[in-house]
């Protein structure tokens, strides 16, 4: 628990920061690479997501501008957080991904039945030398491996290859207004360099930390070095934040001591439940009343999922509204909370709210719609977009209507 002499951050006080931190109170006039790295990585099981995600942060935005990072390999599909795959810029996909193999360690322990007799240290090193010579869909690496260990269980098989191994999706796959079959190689292969120290959180002494170089003692304390490195980022991206915030959103355990070394650096306060936040001294929190504009954000995004408490986004009565059995739909923010649901099909928009809303605030609704189904026409990708805020090229006659979308 926080101590009671540190102030408290409202529910609405939190929302603020929150999406100050988001760039969601108005667009940032900030490249799309920049923004991939500032957000820690952009929340990405579908291919169109990440896109949606910087249109409704960035000052003219277009889908061709994150389509022509992807084919120059300055950003990356891969699995990270919450052993959910993610758009990582290059050098953050080199750090972020051994933090969190200790997760992906305890993955692979959950299929050990099917595993039986399968030297993991060896899944490790045929399936990596066989997605590096040339990218493979899943299928053909489960394939490759069962010719290794005929009795072992396919899906396991998959799993260990997955999770040992940290395989990033090449493209076309993740390009906007291309398509093309999962097929993977390892980081290091795909951006032609090594993986960075980072510490992956909970990993037990042994094997992979003696192959490191120098003496236990300056290794661990480089690798915590890298770790509250990434627990400042993720304050500046999500803060004010507890610990379990943190664990959330990165699907990790033992956090703490990594913000107790950080205590001194940073500022305290409490929610309205006295659990104890931590923020960076110089990050914005704005004031409660700030203006918060409509945005229309897609399935999966990380506003929503890097909370242990998500109340600062979605109110306590509007749990679960946001999906209908094991489908994620999309969301519009209005006053910077969850107000309803979108979703887009043939240039048109239609909108679910779930209160009522002013004929001024239904106006500002339409305009972020319009706005979005013109910026997010198809183009090619590779091809210059970025025209200057409230700027399009390529606008086609779009529509907004009201209604539910659920059926």
């Amino acid at each position: 628990m926080a101590s009671r002499t540190a102030p408290v951050l409202d529910t609405r006080a939190l929302n603020r920061a929150t999406l100050a931190r988001q760039l969601l109170l108005s667009r940032a006039e900030m490249s799309a690479r920049d923004a991939v790295a500032h957000l820690l990585g952009l929340q990405a099981q579908n291919v169109k997501p990440p896109y949606y995600q910087l249109h409704a942060r960035l000052a003219g935005f277009r889908p061709a501008e994150l389509a022509g990072l992807m084919e120059s390999r300055e950003v990356v599909r891969m699995v990270t957080m919450r052993s959910t795959i993610h758009t990582h810029t290059a050098d953050d996909a080199l750090t972020l991904r051994p933090l969190v193999q200790a997760a992906r360690d305890r993955e692979v322990n959950q299929f050990r039945k099917g595993l039986v007799g399968v030297d993991l240290d060896r899944l490790a090193l045929d399936a990596r030398a066989f997605v590096e010579a040339e990218p493979r869909t899943m299928g053909e690496i489960r394939e490759e491996l069962l010719k290794e260990w005929p009795d072992a269980d396919p899906q396991s098989l998959s799993v260990a290859a997955r999770c040992l191994l940290p395989l990033v999706q090449v493209t076309p796959r993740g390009v906007w207004g291309r398509s093309g079959q999962v097929r993977l190689t390892t980081v290091e292969n795909w951006l032609r360099r090594p993986a960075g120290k980072t510490r992956s959180v909970g990993q037990p002494q042994g094997v992979r930390e003696a192959r490191g170089t120098g003496t236990r003692e300056a290794q661990a304390a480089g690798e915590a070095r890298g770790v509250d490195d990434v627990v400042l980022r993720y304050l500046g991206a999500f803060g004010p934040a507890s610990v379990k915030d943190m664990q959330t959103w990165a699907g990790l355990t033992r956090l703490k001591e990594s913000f107790e070394r950080l205590r001194p650096r940073l500022l305290t306060f409490r929610d309205e439940n006295g659990v104890e936040l931590f923020d960076l001294p110089d990050a914005p929190r704005p004031d409660a009343g700030t203006t918060a504009p409509p945005r229309f954000l897609p399935e999966f995004d990380n506003l929503l999922l890097s909370h242990a408490d998500r109340s600062r986004v979605i109110a306590p009565e509007l749990k679960g509204r946001t999906w209908t059995g094991n489908q994620a739909h999309r969301v519009l923010l209005l006053d910077g909370f969850l107000g309803g649901l979108w979703t887009a099909d043939a240039g048109v928009l239609t909108v679910e709210l779930f209160g009522p809303a002013s004929r001024a605030l239904k106006e500002e609704i339409v305009a972020e719609g319009e706005t979005l189904l013109a910026d997010m026409a198809d183009s090619p990708a590779g091809t210059s977009t970025r025209t200057g805020a409230g700027t399009r090229t390529g606008a086609s006659t779009v529509a907004v209507r009201f209604g539910s979308i659920r059926g």
